[in-house]
């Protein structure tokens, strides 16, 4: 055996579970962690500007590969308290992530020490453990819960909190008898899933509803794979979509209240039979439930035994991981169709791709100020097939869920139940650092993007190049929105004459701040839009930028200040604002265009 620090038994073990990509800020209290890491070396660390950032860059490094942990590293008291909203945002969404913070010594929790807050207890509610480890024998043991845990069942977030005085003592350690832990998943049993199939096959109109569980267990193939042998028709969740490719055949829109698309909720509303596999059941994807379930049997598979029923009981719930469920139906279905007794479904397939081709909203709009239709028009234009989006909350990424187009798994990253605000810049770079090659595209409202709009900075100074959209209509435009049922608008305009920047237009200068000095301010390349028909050249610019000066760049579009984005409280009850598409000129990249 050989005898070592804590921290030092701590960092070798991130390397043996595959944990090797850190975010965060040093700190008194956690600087021996900090020191075993550089001892280490096979640990690479992003300083990040804001605790927070760091935890969301954890989050979206976690997000953007099968496989991959992020590590969010803070120091004690406010270091914990500010990963609190990143710990929920991963724990909302079932992404496994963990947080490591600094501790005062073990003798002085219950005294006040300085900056000694109960992390542990703060952090409880929004993780699957959260420890302090108070023993130095503990350590290699909580660790290795932790990792178990994060990838069993449900996936989600630990926090492991360690005083100082834990972290420099020393314990025996051999990191060659050290191994991880089994991984739990429940499995569905042959006959739970002949039952399943048999209530699907009795139907004439029925649906897979794709959740992000099939992304978690990276399962999309195997969901594609279904779907064609029973040629059933798929309704991907927002944190599902790109599970299956927008392009595909069998894929009939998203369904909701807000991130859907008109043809998604007609052919919910035209279904009799709804298979959900890795999915909750989202308010916003159901709305009312009268309406949402009508007409309609329901199975539910989902890793979480708990999560069934919790929104309304199934006729049928089966316990399972996504893709040990998938792959269990594959069988059962090829061995029907051996048998020739699978359902032709061609013809309600057919009924769905028609709704697909003829049921559009309208993106061409030459309107100036900018609307914002237009903007998710000229991206789907300018960039291809393998970019990957990252977005959070707000009026832009409803309107972007119902507008751009997403062709695989992990290409929209999202943080769907939280939606925090500022969000979306972090994750982004997290999402960079796990795929340095790939094309980054973030997309926020102002005042998303002035929230964390400091960890910019570290995207210039580790070169972490992606493109961020901004469409500014100086409004916090989601609530702008919202309060139109209460008669009245307050406390939502961000606008401001201002009178620093005496470059901009007469139009963008009362839009407020002035997030192109901003950007450049912070060490990154910042485009300023005002023209729809400048948009495709700004885009071309800014990925010409991105890949000149491996930086982040700004592309911000000036924006009409009131817009209505299309929602509703019920899912036969959307509310259309802008009129609709009724030409293939109407919107041009539509998946299936009109034939007019």
């Amino acid at each position: 055996m050989t005898k070592m620090r804590t921290v030092d038994a701590a960092v070798a073990i991130l390397e043996k579970e595959g944990a090797t990509e850190a975010f965060g800020l040093p700190g008194a209290a956690i600087n021996p962690f900090y020191s075993a890491m550089r001892n280490h070396g096979g640990i690479r660390h992003t300083l990040a500007r804001h605790v927070e950032g760091a935890s969301h860059m954890a989050d979206g490094y976690s997000r953007a590969k099968d496989g991959n942990i992020g590590i969010c590293i803070g120091t004690s008291g406010p270091a914990g308290t500010d990963m609190i909203t990143g710990l929920y945002a991963a724990w909302a969404d079932s992404i496994p992530m963990l947080c490591i913070t600094g501790q005062a010594p073990v003798a002085k929790l219950h005294k006040e020490d300085f900056q000694a807050v109960d992390i542990e207890s703060i952090a409880k509610p929004v993780t699957k453990m959260a420890m302090t480890v108070r023993e130095p024998g503990q350590m290699p043991g909580a660790f290795q819960k932790a990792f178990q845990l994060m990838r069993s069942g449900r996936p989600g977030p630990v926090l492991l909190d360690l005083p100082i005085d834990v972290q420099m003592a020393e314990i025996e350690f051999d990191i060659d008898a050290y191994e991880p832990l089994a991984v739990e998943k429940p499995r569905a049993s042959r006959r739970q899933l002949e039952k399943a199939l048999d209530l699907l096959t009795a139907a004439r109109h029925p649906l897979i509803v794709a959740g992000g569980g099939i992304i978690n267990a990276g399962a999309s193939a195997e969901l594609v794979e279904l779907a064609e042998l029973l040629g059933v028709p798929v309704i991907p969740t927002l944190m599902g979509w790109g599970a299956i490719a927008d392009d595909h055949p069998l894929m009939a829109g998203m369904v909701g209240l807000q991130t859907s698309h008109r043809y998604g909720n007609e052919t919910m509303l035209a279904s009799d039979f709804v298979i959900g596999i890795g999915n909750r059941w989202a308010n916003r994807h159901t709305g009312g439930l009268d309406t949402y379930t009508a007409g309609r049997t329901f199975v539910h598979i989902d890793i979480e035994p708990t999560q069934i029923g919790r929104v309304f009981s199934p006729d049928l719930g089966i316990a399972s991981d996504a893709g040990a469920a998938l792959t269990g139906l594959i069988g059962l279905a090829r061995e029907r169709q051996a048998a020739g007794s699978l359902p032709d479904y061609s013809g309600w397939a057919a009924e769905c791709a028609e709704r697909k081709a003829t049921l559009h909203r309208k993106t061409h709009f030459e309107n100036i100020p900018i609307k914002p239709q237009r903007v998710y028009e000229e991206m789907n234009k300018a960039f291809g097939k393998d970019t990957i989006y990252v977005s959070t909350i707000g009026l832009s990424q409803i309107a972007g869920a119902q507008m751009l187009h997403v062709f695989g798994p992990r290409k929209w990253i999202n943080a769907g139940q939280a939606g925090p605000l500022g969000w979306t810049a972090p994750a982004a770079l997290g999402v960079v650092r796990a795929k340095p090659e790939e094309t980054v595209v973030a997309l926020s409202g102002d005042y998303d993007f002035q929230f964390m709009i400091e960890e910019l900075a570290v995207g210039a100074q580790f070169n972490l190049p992606y493109i961020h959209v901004v469409v500014n209509n100086s409004y916090l435009g989601l609530i702008r929105q919202s309060q139109r049922g209460f008669n009245m608008e307050q406390n939502v305009s961000l606008a401001f004459e201002n009178i620093n920047s005496t470059d901009l237009s007469a139009t963008a200068r009362g839009y407020g701040v002035d997030h192109v000095k901003v950007a450049e301010g912070l060490g990154c390349k910042a485009i300023r839009v005002e023209d729809p028909s400048d948009l495709a050249s700004a885009f071309d610019k800014a990925q010409a930028l991105m890949g000149e000066f491996r930086v982040p760049v700004v592309v911000e579009v000036i924006l009409e200040k009131l817009t209505n984005i299309s929602m509703g409280v019920e899912i036969n009850a959307v509310n259309e604002f802008e009129a609709l598409a009724e030409t293939r000129a109407d919107a041009p990249t539509a998946i299936l265009a009109l034939q007019a």
